[in-house]
């Protein structure tokens, strides 16, 4: 309840209620769901892959902000499902329903759930690596070997608040990966993500000197190669999502192809291959 007055879903008497406020005789109480409060922010584009009464896979487009944040408090994913459906306030304040996020300008499947006991089995199914999470990625030079697992600790930078670095002092991360087609000075790579740290992706392998083609923090020694090939935002897709529903048991599978931006820029890639 205190979650829901902080995000304006309690009026009193007419007016959004406030934490302080104490309630007296006579006066009227309205409380609102957060799909009939979501904000007049600005409608962004979005898919439904899978929808029932638990939980939704949903595409996102590149640029579209999975929910509110500083800097960013309208206009966002969160906001828009919650005009068509219900979605779990457990999840916090500003994010209800979401169980894992992509950053802006990462494109594919994102799954949100839709009631309390669905976010909770969704995260602990998380945490014992029960959901599948696979990506899509060019990167930045070759690979010795066919595949690996990098295995660094992510954690807040302490130079920028808004970056993440590896650093003894973060949380364990580890990413499997697989060379899908080398392109000379450029590399097509298939990862699976086993833990999920903001950033992990872009941090671990601008760490291992394999930057993603496009990221504008982690990656800008990529900026001409990712022009090269008319790369105009981070070449990182979350193509697919498999798990077993934690309601129905049943088997959810979502994949999703590269974007047209992306397949663009990869067939650009492979025509300046010597």
């Amino acid at each position: 309840m205190q979650r829901r007055v902080s995000a304006g879903l309690v009026n009193i008497g007419g007016s959004t209620a406030i934490k302080s406020h104490k309630v007296t005789a006579g006066q009227r109480v309205e409380l609102k769901t957060p799909d009939s409060a979501a904000k007049d922010g600005t409608e962004v584009p979005f898919e439904i892959r899978f929808e029932d009464d638990y939980l939704a896979v949903v595409y996102k487009p590149a640029g579209v902000i999975v929910h509110p944040a500083p800097g960013n408090s309208s206009g966002t994913l969160v906001e828009s499902l919650a005009r068509i459906m219900p979605l779990a306030a457990g999840a916090g304040e500003h994010r209800p329903g979401i169980v894992h996020r992509l950053d802006k300008d990462t494109s594919g499947a994102i799954v949100v759930a839709k009631t309390d006991a669905t976010y909770h089995q969704l995260i602990a199914m998380m945490r014992r690596r029960e959901i599948k999470r696979q990506y899509s990625a060019l990167v930045a030079g070759s690979f010795e070997l066919p595949a690996g697992r990098i295995e660094a600790p992510v954690a807040r930078s302490e130079r920028d608040p808004t970056r993440n670095s590896v650093s003894p002092k973060g949380k364990a991360a580890a990413t499997l990966f697989r060379v899908a087609e080398p392109l000379g000075d450029m590399s097509l790579i298939d990862i699976e993500l086993e833990t999920g740290r903001t950033h992990q992706i872009r941090v671990h392998f601008v760490h291992i000197g394999h930057p993603v083609l496009g990221d504008k923090i982690y990656g800008r020694s990529t900026k001409v190669m990712a022009e090269s090939i008319g790369l105009q935002r981070m070449f990182l897709h979350a193509k697919s999502l498999e798990f077993v529903h934690p309601a129905t048991g049943a088997s959810v599978a979502v994949h999703e192809p590269l974007p047209e931006d992306l397949e663009e820029a990869l067939e650009t890639a492979r025509k300046l291959v010597p």
